[in-house]
Parts: C-alpha cells; sequence; structure tokens
C-alpha cells in the first residue's frame, strides 16, 4: 500500500538553530515544539535535577507574562500548552488551531527566551518538586525503575534521576539556575519543529523573528559513554505488598544499524499481550498482572529492561521464567508466523503513532536529534520487513548474557536470593 510523501522541510538561522517543519493540511490543528539538545545527563552531580527545575520554572513568569497570564492566553486560544524533560531534551510544545499558531510561538518562544526566575518563585517551586520526588517514591513501578537505572549506569548522569535528589533541588539558588539556563538555551542546541496545517515559509519567518537575535553559542555538552555495571540489587521496602523486579541487559544506541531488529526482538519479548512474557508468565503460569519489556536507547548506550510486577513466593520463578525466555530467543529460531504477527504488531503501532501533528512534531525533533535526517515510513517498514530469525537469533546471542544481566527487587524480601548462578542464559 502507498503511504503519503510526507511535506517535510528544514531551514537553519545563521545562529545555528534550526527550524522544521511538516505540512499536513487534511487536519485543522498545528503543533509547535521547541526542543533542547541537553537534559539530565549534561547536569554535574550537584546540579542533578536542574534542567527539569528550569522547565518548571519558565511557567512562573517571563518579562512580558505573569504565570497566569502564561495560562489564561493559551487558554484563550483553545490551546494544549506541555513540558518535559527527559535524559537528552527539554522540551515546551503548544498545540493549537491552525490559526493561532502566530500567537502560541510568541507565547512559547517568550517562556523560552524572557524568563525572569524570580527569587521567591524558585523557592516555592523548590517545594512543588520535592513533593513530586515523594510523589514518585511512593510509586513502587517507579521506583523500581529509578533503582534499576541508577545502578545501571552507576556513577554517570544517565543513570541520576531527572527530578533531581532532595538534596540537590533544596540547594538550587537563582544564581545556579541563571547559570545552567544561559549554557543550555543556546541556539545551536535548539530545534524549533511543528506540523500541522502550516505554511513552512511563514513559519520561519515567525520563528526567525523571535529567535533569531540569540548569539551563536557552543556548550560543549555530550557527556562521555557510560560504563555499564550489571549488579543484582535486593531493595527492602516493608511497607510493599507486591514484589517488583527489573531485569535488564544493555542495548544498543538509539542510531545502530541493527536497531529494527531491537525494535522486533522487543516487540515479541515483552512487548503487548501475545508476547512471550505476558503469554507465559501471565496466562500461563499466573504470576504476575503486569508484565512487559522495554526497549530504552540513548545517543551512546541503551537497555532492554524487563518489568514485572508478583508476590514474594513467585519472584525467584519469575526471575527464572524471565532469563528462560532470553535463553531460548538465543537458541530457538522464532516461527515465520510469530516474526509476521511481531512485525505487524510494530508497523502498526509506528503508523497510529503518526497520526496527530503533536507525534510527528515529536517525530521530526527526534529524526534531527538522533538522525540528521528523516525517515519516512514507507523506508521504516522496509527495514522492518527485512529483518529476518537469523537477525533475532544473533542479536539474542548479542544481548544475553548471563554476567551482563542486571536485576533490581523492591519490596517487602525476607528470605529471598538471587544469585548469578539464577541468571545462566
Amino acid at each position: 500500500m502507498a503511504q503519503e510523501v510526507r511535506n517535510i522541510r528544514r531551514q537553519s538561522l545563521p545562529n545555528g538553530l534550526t527550524i522544521i517543519t511538516e505540512q499536513m493540511s487534511h487536519i485543522r490543528s498545528a503543533s509547535i515544539g521547541v526542543w533542547l539538545e541537553t537534559g539530565s545527563r549534561d547536569e554535574t552531580p550537584e546540579s542533578n535535577g536542574i534542567s527539569h527545575f528550569i522547565e518548571h520554572m519558565v511557567f512562573k513568569g517571563t518579562k512580558h507574562r505573569t504565570a497566569e497570564e502564561i495560562a489564561r492566553q493559551v487558554d484563550s486560544i483553545g490551546g494544549n500548552m506541555d513540558a518535559f524533560t527527559a535524559k537528552e531534551c527539554i522540551c515546551f510544545n503548544v498545540k493549537v488551531l491552525d490559526e493561532h499558531v502566530p500567537t502560541a510561538l510568541d507565547i512559547v518562544s517568550d517562556l523560552v527566551l524572557n524568563p525572569v526566575f524570580d527569587a521567591n518563585d524558585i523557592a516555592r517551586e523548590r517545594g512543588v518538586i520535592m513533593e513530586e520526588i515523594k510523589m514518585d517514591e511512593d510509586n513502587p513501578d517507579y521506583l523500581v525503575h529509578e533503582i534499576f537505572t541508577q545502578n545501571f549506569w552507576k556513577d554517570h548522569p544517565l543513570g541520576k534521576p531527572i527530578l533531581g535528589t532532595k538534596e540537590t533541588v533544596k540547594r538550587f539558588e537563582r544564581d545556579a539556575v541563571l547559570d545552567a539556563y544561559k549554557h543550555r538555551f543556546a541556539p545551536g542546541n535548539i530545534i524549533v519543529s511543528a506540523a500541522g496545517n502550516l505554511d513552512h515559509n511563514r513559519f520561519v519567518e515567525l520563528v526567525t523573528n523571535f529567535f533569531e537575535h540569540m548569539k551563536p553559542l557552543s556548550n560543549g555538552f555530550h557527556s562521555s559513554a557510560p560504563k555499564i555495571v550489571s549488579r543484582i540489587i535486593l531493595r527492602n521496602k516493608k511497607a510493599l505488598e507486591q514484589v517488583q523486579l527489573c531485569i535488564g541487559v544493555p542495548a544498543h544506541p538509539i542510531a545502530h544499524e541493527k536497531r529494527h531488529a531491537g525494535y522486533i526482538l522487543n516487540t515479541l519479548l515483552g512487548g503487548g499481550m501475545s508476547s512471550r512474557l505476558f503469554q507465559n508468565i501471565r496466562e500461563r503460569q499466573g504470576l504476575a498482572y503486569s508484565i512487559y519489556s522495554d526497549l530504552n536507547p540513548y545517543r551512546d548506550t541503551g537497555c532492554l529492561a524487563v518489568y514485572a510486577g508478583t508476590s514474594l513466593v513467585s519472584a525467584a520463578k519469575v526471575v527464572q521464567s524471565v532469563v528462560g525466555e532470553f535463553r531460548k530467543l538465543k537458541t530457538e529460531a522464532v516461527s515465520e508466523e510469530e516474526l509476521l504477527r511481531s512485525k505487524a504488531q510494530l508497523k502498526g503501532s509506528l503508523m497510529l503513532s503518526l497520526e496527530s501533528s503533536t507525534a510527528r512534531m515529536s517525530n521530526l525533533a527526534r529524526q534531527e536529534m538522533y538522525f540528521d535526517r528523516y525517515y519516512d515510513l514507507d523506508e521504516l517498514i522496509e527495514k522492518i520487513e527485512a529483518v529476518t530469525a537469523d537477525d533475532l537469533i544473533s542479536l539474542a546471542n548479542e544481548f544475553f548474557h548471563t554476567e551482563s544481566v542486571a536485576v533490581t527487587v523492591l519490596g517487602n524480601l525476607p528470605g529471598l536470593k538471587i544469585t548469578r548462578d539464577q541468571l545462566a542464559c
């Protein structure tokens, strides 16, 4: 079946800022994102959490608008505004009806370019983020991932929490925030992407008006690749009814040439209800309600991790079953039927994921960040189709080694022991 040809255009300003648009003339909305190619992995241990802190602070007021005016103006054009911080980027985005693109860009560029960082607001926001950290620590599903990540990329910024810790956040003062902001918000680091019913030239003109005065600045970010430490961590938390498990292995970085085989391997291992983990551990053995696998690739490293929530008596059995699936993938060829099903599932979710203007806008920015070019759907589907059962066996043999399996167990764990021998794959 023929895919639509995507109408994508890209332009750079003299100061290094990149603008990318995709025209989608069949819809009435447009999504705009201002992306910074730097995130929590570029923080020092003392400033851990400062990227996320800045992302919160810009909404507290700019030279031209109070926090309330920002909220009111977005609402008055029926817009939807959001922001997030990740390990390798910060994003501010807004979705509006096409006729409101100039106003929306005015508001979002004001946030990014003119925050005031008022000292009283900073003190207040520290309290808000401390509560956010506490809320996350009360969520066992989140906590087990966090402990896993911190140990997997031990002593590297990639392993540190995006929100920071209570200790780091309570020390954030105006000078540190301003300094981090100045270094991060450099035009060579910024991608403005937009998708929806908009005109490329007109949009470039608008962005240029707001951003051309920024001085070019290179920030020399991009920390070195982390060393991976595969340890077995048992963390006691008596109040928990369930035992939370995270079992992971090193995987490829985001732009690796074998990434399509990685997606398929992850899909058939634990991506959905027909996956092996779900069918075996939940349906056949009834050992877990929630079990899935996740591929987390970054610029220079990656992790394939399995998550499960189970009872103390079943914990060792779940670990053994997961590792058993790893072993099977290394030795037994995947059947044609299962391979086709995983490919169909992946293609379906890829196509569905590009239906909204917001998803397209994110897709453009991420491709620019990691690939410096655009892959259209046809090309992606071709790459997925090309993956063979042999590719999966060789990838499984690359990923699954007894000594590189890392495990984190969180819960009320009297008497639980997990040894390296139990992880033999």
